[in-house]
């Protein structure tokens, strides 16, 4: 290390310990440093931790570029400053503040409530553990929940959803009670640097302060009343002879769920009580993510071995904080399937249109469903066929919830939105994924469906054809070499250049018919403008459609992730062939990693 680096860390850990106040994150920081262990150091002080539209997220460590005590109460200084400055009468209308069951996740949550008490806001702070969802609902400026409208300015959930238990994160809703997107993530982040200085450690008597208000109870239960409001058939699900198992992953979403079935009046599921109660060692599960690949079996095939000795049919699935969804269904033969978050998607807007059909008091032609651009294309094929009007958008609920409400002001319904990652929006008031609501929303599907005999898997079946996926990803810490690869793809032949780029033309025999280069601003099927109808992407994401001559289809989208070290693929096939197309799924996403990514070359990592 040169003299000029030592004298730049030796500067970055001076300043740490001088402005950090809590004693452990501080002697880690004295402790690194008298070691010697540099390379660490700079790892954690030399970058500071960005607040994106995906708010903060890392590793709960010292350091400007993880999470601690200091970058909450930075980052809670400059969302107040930011608000105040941009929400009428944000003082009054006050903040939302929810935490889940990770560590630190409760501290933090006072700390933040501390930094918009001392500026004179108003501040509902809850006084227990709540999912994400019920964060959102409370956040939103338009639907009143409870007797009392809360029209709150904005929201912070302490939470990293899924991430890995050493992760926490801190993620802020907007006052229509929808995460942020740009310009505010942005706005937010720069009045964060303006606002460096942490005017107060002190947490512990934040309920005192009479502006600190306790809402809790109340808010709960008008959660639960909306949840019993989606029910269309509680009393056949009150007769019901099918069984449920149910994991909440060590989160918090048992009680909101097993509340949640009381209130759609079915019998009690049965828990996986290894998994039962909010645990942040995830005691069971190696990582918390039920988008994993053998996830849902969570390493010990506890769920599935609970279904299997208590007979139930279907498991059902919520992430740590409940705002993902995933299930299962065991088959005549005892065999199991896993739902992908696409054919999740399908079973809940297929029901939901459904039941608008029934129901001869909406016209159809007035129904709107969103859907990431990544996720199947299987609803734009429904929406073709049915009349109602599908739009799709940028990948994360910060653009589904706020592409939902956009809709709304055009005069239409918007009863459901999704993305492929096991993310749900089920109804009209909460603009945002909610693990609970479709856990029970699909418990009354398939409970419906039996009645008419048949089962949720058949089901898809009748579905307006033929659509499989295949999503993964490539694992890679070097942001160079994802850079470079994304360069090759926009010159594969050596043609091409930044005005006029050259993608590949073809891919396991299908020929390429458009590209959609979101990071470009490119759209190959949009002449003479050639510009996308969807915004730009903060990172590189291309969309490839590809076709062959016996009429299959795939539509191939290559992304980086904005919150882990992966470049993500969705893959997806259809026509009227299921072997076919399942071949088709295999060869593209093998040239896919041979050729276009060169995974073995550029040492690229597969779950």
């Amino acid at each position: 290390m040169s003299s000029e680096t030592d004298v730049k860390l030796a500067d970055l850990v001076k300043e740490w310990l001088r402005i950090d106040r809590n004693p452990e994150t501080k002697q880690e920081i004295s402790d690194l440093w008298t070691a010697g262990h540099t390379e660490e150091l700079k790892k954690r002080l030399t970058s500071r931790i960005q607040f994106g539209t995906a708010g903060l997220r890392g590793r709960m460590e010292a350091g400007w570029s993880r999470m601690n005590d200091l970058i909450v109460i930075q980052a809670s200084q400059g969302l107040c400053a930011y608000v105040l400055e941009r929400v009428d009468n944000a003082k009054d209308r006050g903040a939302v503040i929810g935490y889940d069951h990770r560590h630190h996740s409760e501290r933090w949550a006072r700390l933040t409530a501390a930094a918009f008490l001392d500026k004179g806001v108003k501040t509902y702070l809850y006084r227990d553990l709540v999912h994400t969802p019920m964060q959102d609902s409370l956040t939103r400026c338009r639907v009143p929940f409870g007797v009392k409208r809360l029209n709150a300015a904005c929201g912070i959930m302490i939470t990293a959803s899924h991430n890995p238990k050493y992760d926490n994160g801190y993620k802020v809703y907007w006052e229509n009670g929808v995460q942020i997107i740009s310009p505010h993530d942005s706005g937010i982040s720069g009045s964060i640097e303006a606002n460096l200085n942490p005017e107060r450690w002190e947490a512990d008597s934040v309920f005192a302060d009479p502006l600190c208000i306790d809402r809790t109870h109340e808010m709960v239960e008008s959660y639960l009343d909306h949840i019993a409001s989606l029910s269309q058939y509680r009393d056949f699900n009150a007769s019901t002879d099918i069984k449920f198992v149910n994991t909440s992953m060590h989160g918090v979403g048992h009680t909101f769920v097993d509340r949640s079935f009381g209130r759609f009046g079915f019998h009690p599921f049965t828990p996986v009580k290894e998994q039962q109660q909010p645990d942040p060692e995830f005691t069971t599960v190696n990582f918390p993510n039920p988008e994993e690949a053998g996830m849902f079996l969570w390493g010990k095939d506890l769920a599935m071995r609970t279904a299997d000795t208590t007979g139930a049919t279907y498991v059902l699935a919520q992430d740590p904080d409940a705002d993902r969804f995933s299930a299962a269904e065991r088959r005549v033969d005892g065999t199991w399937v896993i739902f992908t978050g696409d054919q999740l998607g399908t079973l809940f807007a297929g029901r939901i249109l459904d039941q608008y059909k029934i129901s001869g008091n909406h016209w159809v032609d007035r129904v709107a469903m969103v859907a990431s651009t990544v996720s199947s294309k299987m609803i734009g094929a429904m929406a073709a066929a049915e009349g109602f009007k599908f739009t799709e958008c940028l990948t994360g609920f910060k653009f589904i919830g706020n592409m939902a409400l956009a809709l709304v002001e055009q005069g239409y319904e918007v009863p459901f939105g999704y993305e492929e990652a096991i993310g749900f929006m089920i109804g009209s008031e909460i603009r945002d994924k909610d693990g609970v609501a479709a856990a029970v929303f699909f418990a009354e599907l398939v409970t419906s469906l039996h009645r008419e005999g048949k089962t949720a898997s058949n089901y898809l079946q009748e579905l307006y054809g033929y659509f499989q996926t295949n999503n993964s990803y490539f694992i890679c810490d070097d942001p160079l070499v994802i850079d470079q690869i994304f360069a090759r793809l926009r010159n594969y032949d050596g043609q091409g250049s930044s005005a006029k780029p050259s993608y590949p033309k073809c891919i396991a025999g299908l020929d390429v018919t458009g590209v959609v280069d979101l990071t470009l601003g490119y759209d190959s099927t949009n002449p003479p403008t050639y510009k996308p109808n969807l915004p730009l992407s903060s990172g590189h994401m291309i969309q490839f459609r590809a076709s062959s001559k016996d009429g299959s289809k795939i539509v191939l989208t290559t992304r980086t992730s904005g919150t882990e070290p992966k470049i993500k693929y969705y893959l997806e096939g259809s026509g009227q062939n299921h072997g076919t197309v399942e071949n088709v799924l295999k060869e593209v996403a093998r040239e896919l990693s041979d050729e276009w990514v060169q995974a073995n070359l550029n040492k690229l990592g597969r779950p």
